[in-house]
């Protein structure tokens, strides 16, 4: 398949804009035309998972990011000019966006759909061809687009593959032009080695413990609410969750009552409910319930927010009740480790510089949230701390705008997408520079070196020697 869509690659060229729309246009048909069987296949995927989750989480926020990378592609694909006077005595010099090739993209589980289209928009945006592979995990979603590609696409064009983890694994090792991977940290590590042997340069959109700071200024009704809210999207399978909440010592107490009430008042019903969103599988149902074990045992509070008379959880639904757990520490896994599941961990601080601390001894995060007026002890903690991106007062506010990247940072992953970064992601910027000039400006590098040319080198080191000592003595 990579040979195929290669050897189509260097026989067709840098695609133009027209067929680089054409290919965003008929993939987001692919997605459009079969709304209801990809929200159906998801859903059997997950076990419970309401349509109108499928909907809001995988497709109306792929939409407009869509839109704006096709609005902006003949935009983006204009050369830089660069040295424009010197054109006037015959130096001509460029910076042309050039495509890649082939783009590998290895997709998640947690939203198997959107977590390809938008990365395999930006490689087309960007004139590449695009192979996929889906996650096994969300396999009935996996086979249907596998079914469906070969009805919108050429498979020079894109393809999608299926499989296990020996699949992946296989995938990952390709002779890509580029790879793009969206998971954890830990498998991120493996498909980074893998592309690695074929020099192959890789994004990684990973994820981590994302924290929020609740400010000392902040509503504190208002932020408990919005935050424990948060936590359930997708049952809280989400890379951009909040994951702890470090809340100011004597609002702990008031954080964690609003909290306890909008989880209840959000769900009445959980084991009937069809927009409580399903652990995606066993194992990730087991690996939730054992860092809330683990954390019990080790002497943390734990709360479970269940309606009265339901029994969780329930292995048959894979449902796990909200959960708030309190008395953190290191030795907890829950401490270290991406909870990836409705569970909320609180701990109080004294002073914000305890809580910026906290915050900078962990890898950094995808996000960071802040919930608080716009204050100067938010500028501080911008600046004093590392994330992926930054959201005040509101759950993935850095996502809003269309054309934001979209990345991690450190262990939270490597590079961005979405709009004009996106673009960048999957091309090469290419310097063309051609000279009309009756002498070369270069040629003086070789020897013979005649004694100007010597003059010159001494002079120009001298000059910039001066120049820096000077700056520096002003200091």
């Amino acid at each position: 398949m990579l040979e195929k869509q290669r050897q189509s690659f260097v026989a067709d060229g840098p695609p133009g804009v027209a067929v680089r729309r054409d290919r965003i246009d008929r993939l987001m048909a692919m997605v459009l035309d079969n709304t209801d069987a990809f929200v159906e296949a998801m859903a059997t995927d997950f076990g419970t998972r309401s349509r109108s989750a499928s909907l809001a989480t995988e497709l109306v926020g792929m939409v407009p990011v869509v839109e704006h990378t096709r609005s902006h592609i003949r935009q983006w694909m204009r050369a830089g000019k660069l040295l424009r006077g010197a054109r006037l005595v015959g130096l001509h010099a460029e910076v042309q966006p050039s495509p890649l090739g082939v783009v590998g993209i290895i997709g998640p589980w947690n939203f198997p759909l959107q977590l390809v289209v938008l990365p395999a928009a930006a490689a087309f945006a960007a004139g590449n061809r695009v192979m996929i592979k889906m996650s096994e995990i969300t396999s009935h979603t996996a086979e249907l687009m596998h079914r469906l590609a070969p009805d919108y696409f050429a498979g020079d064009e894109l393809c999608v593959v299926t499989g296990g983890s020996d699949v992946a694994a296989a995938f990952a090792r390709l002779p890509f032009d580029h790879l793009f991977f969206t998971g954890s940290p830990s498998v991120g590590a493996l498909v980074q080695r893998a592309a690695a042997e074929n020099l192959v340069p890789v994004t990684l959109e990973l994820g981590g413990k994302n924290p929020v700071v609740v400010a000392p200024g902040a509503d504190i009704a208002r932020s408990a609410a919005r935050i424990a809210s948060a936590r359930m999207v997708n049952g809280g399978q989400v890379c951009v969750c909040p994951d702890y909440v470090l809340v100011p010592e004597r609002d702990v107490e008031a954080f964690v009552d609003v909290a306890r009430r909008t989880l209840g008042d959000m769900f009445p019903t959980i084991l009937t409910n069809g927009d409580y969103c399903s652990s995606v599988n066993e194992a990730n149902f087991d690996r939730v319930l054992g860092l809330i074990d683990d954390a019990r045992e080790r002497g943390a509070t734990v709360e479970i927010v269940a309606p009265d008379g339901e029994m969780l959880p329930d292995r048959a639904s894979r449902k796990i009740a909200p959960t708030i757990v309190r008395d953190v520490d290191a030795s907890m896994r829950i401490a270290e480790e991406e909870i990836f599941g409705p569970v909320l961990t609180v701990q109080g601080y004294r002073s914000l510089d305890e809580a910026i601390d906290e915050i900078n001894a962990r890898p950094a995060p995808l996000v960071a949230y802040w919930f608080g007026p716009g204050d100067k002890d938010f500028r501080d903690f911008v600046r004093r701390t590392r994330s992926g991106g930054v959201a005040r007062n509101d759950f993935a506010a850095q996502m809003i705008p269309s054309g934001a990247p979209f990345g991690g940072v450190g262990r939270s992953g490597m590079g961005a997408y979405h709009g004009k970064a996106g673009f960048d992601a999957f091309s090469h910027y290419r310097t063309v520079v051609g000279s009309d000039l009756p002498f070369s400006l270069t040629g003086s590098a070789a020897p013979p070196f005649k004694p100007g040319m010597r003059w010159y080198a001494d002079a120009m080191v001298r000059r910039a020697r001066n120049r820096t000592r000077r700056r520096l003595a002003k200091r």
